[in-house]
């Protein structure tokens, strides 16, 4: 791998540190332009590398765009920065000296591309817009799966940086398992942004732990996202609620890291009975041929667990299995273990009170859905549900992610490796540092923190929160 682009990489750091707000939310909209102008050719490239259809990836394209966008809004609203001034007071003991704190970027950022977002989550996507979006530069990993369609976005991504302005140096695309081993050990990168496979992930995490000098290493690696059917939902709307799982667990076949994996229903479930009645979707191709290998392989081994059913579906294409609630006893770690690709679990419950105790056994999930009537109890299930995800549906389904200032995508162990997100605003905080100024001219302190606020964004002023002022 040509090393120059860690030097170009750490040049540009220098010039986007120096780089306003404003500055770089135009480089993000631009990019979004320009790829919004490629639609239909990124498009045609992207649904012959992963079969996802046309209308999906379309769909997809503008949800990166509008991502791309948001970012270029957090930067110039600037409460991202947490901007704080706490002025000098010689009535407290001890004295307090002038301190004002900030949030500044990190550096350059490793970004590792998702084989199941060719665009949300791959060369464009949401860690290269956050990370632009505070300053970093990023180099992004090509996810092998749809390489001609990452060399295409990053032509777009390049040009558009380079015709908005933003320094030579702020995006470089690398490709091969050699050069992701590469950048996660290369010190001039400061902290990764990975999407992808549990062990792949702890790998590239082990390595970033194990540098002279550590980064971050943000992952999400993988989930099961729970659903809790209460009896009384079940009972009241259990044949809706059969038709919305369907259409969850076979969404883009089942490769969604948001994907319901597993269902507590009740014995005797409607929803289960409907289920089984329902057509389920034709088999469509998995993104490689290894995702394939483990999507067959997991349903092999979830069919030679004692107890477990099969509900619906044959070998290649969507599954549903069921279980009785105790085999989880001596079968849990087989009945939880996510598994890629169109297949969820029903695990039937005679009691709703062992539902509480299941859930302790379930490792941590981005999501996490309870189906229950007013009249239900469900706190100590609720409880359950917020200790093991990031985020707690109590209608609808988690497939689909809104891109949004107060969106919450990450989760406990295994989920993600952080309790930043990976989508919404937030995302911004990964890959930013504090920084305090005690003392200091007002020559040398960032534009944020000069006491006209120039910017005119949220500030934290002697414990007060000033929403901002109108630039002069």
């Amino acid at each position: 791998m040509d090393d120059s682009i860690f030097d170009k990489a750490a040049a540009a750091a220098t010039l986007m540190l120096q780089a306003s707000g404003d500055d770089r939310a135009r480089w993000l909209r631009s990019v979004a332009d320009a790829l919004d102008a490629r639609t239909d050719d990124l498009v045609a490239i992207a649904d012959g590398e992963t079969h996802l259809g046309a209308t999906r990836l379309a769909g997809e394209v503008a949800r990166t765009t509008g991502q791309l966008r948001l970012f270029a809004d957090v930067v110039t609203e600037g409460s991202y920065l947490e901007a704080t001034i706490d002025h000098a007071d010689t009535a407290t003991t001890p004295p307090r000296p002038d301190l004002r704190r900030m949030l500044r970027p990190l550096g350059p950022v490793a970004v590792f591309s998702a084989s199941n977002f060719p665009f949300a989550f791959s060369v464009a996507g949401g860690d290269t817009a956050s990370a632009l979006a505070v300053g970093c530069p990023v180099v992004v990993k090509a996810h092998p799966g749809h390489a001609e369609l990452s060399r295409l976005t990053a032509s777009i991504v390049r040009e558009a940086l380079h015709a908005a302005g933003a320094p030579d140096g702020s995006f470089a695309l690398v490709e091969g398992h050699e050069a992701g081993v590469v950048l996660v050990q290369h010190p001039v990168i400061t902290a990764v942004g990975f999407t992808g496979s549990l062990a792949g992930g702890r790998a590239l995490h082990d390595l970033a732990a194990a540098r002279p000098a550590p980064i971050p290493f943000f992952g999400e690696l993988g989930s099961i996202n729970p659903v809790v059917v209460t009896p009384a939902a079940d009972a009241a709307r259990g044949a809706e609620l059969a038709a919305g799982l369907l259409g969850s667990f076979t969404l883009g076949s089942g490769q969604f890291c948001t994907k319901p994996g597993v269902v507590f229903v009740p014995e005797g479930s409607t929803l289960l009975q409907e289920l089984a009645s329902l057509p389920l979707p034709p088999a469509q191709p998995l993104l490689t041929d290894s995702i394939a290998a483990g999507f067959d392989s997991g349903i092999e081994r979830l069919l030679s667990v004692p107890g477990v059913d099969l509900v619906s579906g044959d070998a290649g294409g969507p599954v549903v299995v069921s279980a009785p609630l105790g085999a989880m006893a001596e079968h849990g770690e087989e009945l939880l273990a996510e598994v890629f690709g169109p297949v969820t679990v029903l695990l039937r419950y005679s009691d709703f009170d062992a539902v509480v105790p299941a859930l302790d056994a379930v490792e941590g999930s981005l999501t996490a859905t309870l189906h229950a009537e007013s009249s239900d109890n469900t706190d100590a299930v609720l409880r359950s549900l917020e200790r093991i995800s990031g985020r707690v549906l109590f209608s609808g389904w988690p497939t689909g992610v809104a891109v949004t200032w107060s969106q919450q995508h990450g989760g406990p162990w295994p989920a993600t490796t952080s309790q930043f997100t990976s989508v919404g605003a937030t995302a911004v905080r990964r890959f930013l540092r504090p920084i305090a100024y005690q003392d200091a001219p007002e020559s040398a302190l960032p534009v944020a923190l000069w006491e006209s606020n120039p910017l005119g964004i949220p500030r934290r002023v002697d414990g007060v929160l000033v929403v901002g002022s109108t630039p002069k």
